[in-house]
């Protein structure tokens, strides 16, 4: 139940203020801690992962996030403000939108052009918005996701047309059909006259007499339904697919509108794009890094062998060519970037210090710290450090 759950808030550690890269880097620390691959096995990690996931995929998105500030968990229910306007009144405010009903109705605006428009001509249905989380792996490869979405459906009990089984909508007497009509006033000026939208049908040229009662005379239907969209491989955090034909359906034999699909990806816990490359830090042993080693690198596809130079130092950075992302519409793949981090020893016993003190004392031209600050030597190897900047 919604009640059990903890606050999203709480889950990620961050404030009710939080700006969208404190939210972001609050998930990608717990995410880190909690993947399951660094937890096999551990239940409680899992559970964990998963929490904090949806309350990312909920703070992450503006509408939801002010949907769960203003109703918490219930907001962001998918069963929220279930009813719509269709089956017997305004239930739902969440599912009515006043925009999509007069867009429908007036092709997307009350003739602000200026031109007289024919009320009868077909005009495309209004767009619908909505938002899906997915995935580092899924926006690199590519996915299917299902989404949930309010649309409309023309009303099967009227067929469309908004009025009552038997009845049929009039031509309108007052403007002829027209959906408008010409007013003509007295000025200083002479007679002026001017076109105004007919309140009489309120520009539809058409007036039902008797409303059908399953749609209140408006011709359409908004229903709960699922949608499923094609995530293409190489999407980015916060672009937008659009969808033809995926939204409310056209007036008067028009198209229907787009689904405009808004895609946030969550961050990874090792892994950073850069465009189409991908970057992560791999932490080797002081040991590993002065004798060289057998690594096992992970990649988006899988882990991949990699022999580490004798002699690597911190910070070195390798390449692995077409293992990062897919480019959009594209068979090219960007590349793998592995930094090198050597990891310094903590709470070593006291033979490992005296064992790494015989190595340090058996190194060659060991650099000194018994140099004075104003010994000619000394300037020489400032001048030398400075050198390297100019």
């Amino acid at each position: 139940m919604a009640d059990n759950k903890r606050d999203y808030y709480e889950v990620l550690g961050v404030s009710k203020d939080a700006s969208d890269d404190e939210i972001k880097k609050a998930y990608r620390k717990l995410a880190k801690q909690y993947h399951p691959d660094l937890n096999p096995g551990d239940k409680t990690a899992e559970a964990k992962f998963k929490e904090a996931n949806e309350a990312y995929e909920v703070l992450s998105d503006s509408e939801k996030k002010a949907r769960y500030d203003q109703y918490g968990h219930a907001g962001v229910d998918p069963n929220f403000g279930a009813g719509g306007f269709g089956g017997g009144g305004f239930g739902g405010f969440g599912d009515f939108d006043l925009g999509d009903i007069l867009g429908s109705m007036f092709g997307g605006g009350f003739g602000s052009s200026g031109r007289q428009q024919n009320p009868n001509a077909p005009r495309k249905g209004g767009n619908i918005q909505t938002t899906v989380t997915i995935s580092f792996e899924e926006a690199a490869k590519g996915c299917k996701k299902t989404v949930n979405i309010a649309r409309d459906e023309v009303c099967t009990e009227c067929g469309g047309s908004g009025a009552a089984k038997g009845t049929s909508p009039e031509t309108c007497k007052t403007c002829g059909g027209r959906g408008q009509v010409t007013v003509q006033q007295r000025t200083p000026f002479g007679v002026m006259s001017s076109t105004r939208q007919c309140s009489e049908c309120g520009g539809k040229g058409k007036v039902i007499k008797t409303p059908c009662s399953h749609c209140h005379g408006t011709g359409f239907i908004r229903k709960r339904q699922t949608a499923e969209v094609d995530i293409p491989a190489g999407i980015d955090d916060r672009q937008t697919l659009n969808v033809r034909g995926g939204g409310h359906p056209g007036v008067n034999g028009g198209q229907r509108g787009d689904l405009r699909v808004n895609v946030n990806v969550r961050p990874h816990p090792f892994f950073e794009r850069d465009g189409f490359d991908v970057w992560c830090e791999f932490p080797v042993t002081y040991a590993q890094a002065a004798l060289g080693d057998t690594l096992y690198i992970p990649t988006l596809d899988g882990k991949v062998k990699y022999e580490l130079p004798a002699g690597t130092q911190p910070g070195e950075v390798f390449r692995f060519r077409n293992r990062g992302i897919q480019q959009l519409s594209s068979r090219n793949k960007g590349d793998q970037f592995v930094k090198i981090i050597v990891e310094v020893p903590k709470n070593l016993t006291s033979k490992q210090k005296e064992l790494l003190r015989e190595f340090n004392d058996s190194l060659p031209n060991k650099p000194k710290n018994n140099i004075p600050d104003g010994s000619v030597v000394g300037e020489e190897k400032k001048k030398s450090f400075f050198d390297k900047f100019k």
